[in-house]
């Protein structure tokens, strides 16, 4: 395989889940809630996300550089496990209004990155780093998660 090919590969599949949160957006439902004090403006999710998304593609087309498809075999399903919880959190979130199912989800969410990260570790130390910044991001996130559930019951 074409090693530009299967990058562009990781890149759409990481993106795929990011076209989820495009078809579930925040909406009126969520400019009614209550938000903490350190909730960030709703501009700054499109560019974090974005760069995000693509050091996950990047990371998992490093590990396949690395050691290949059998090789790295169970860290590519925690990899595509992780991509679908995070698809899925903007459905039970934005599209179904369901902040508690949404940490709860989230909190396996992160659990799954960290799985990836230490999985990734093994192959590539540099996909793992690539992975962190995601991992801090979800941690933020599922926090904000929670106070948006705590401030709007």
């Amino acid at each position: 395989m074409k090693p530009w090919l299967v990058l562009i590969g990781f890149l759409l599949l990481s993106f795929l889940a990011a076209s989820v949160g495009a078809v579930y957006l925040p909406g009126e439902w969520y400019a009614g809630l209550v938000k903490p004090s350190w909730n960030p403006p709703n501009w700054v999710f499109g560019p974090v996300w974005t760069l995000l998304y693509f050091c996950i593609g990047l990371s998992g087309w490093l590990v396949w550089r690395r050691a290949g498809w059998r090789s790295a075999a169970p860290a590519f399903v925690v990899y595509g496990l992780q991509l679908v919880l995070n698809a899925a959190w903007s459905w039970l979130f934005f599209g179904l209004h369901l902040p508690g199912l949404a940490f709860l989800e989230i909190v396996v969410l992160w659990l799954s990155i960290l799985a990836t990260a230490v999985m990734f570790s093994r192959k590539s130390s540099s996909a793992a780093l690539l992975l962190l910044p995601y991992l801090c991001w979800v941690g933020f996130a599922g926090a904000l998660n929670l106070a948006l559930w705590l401030l709007n019951r």
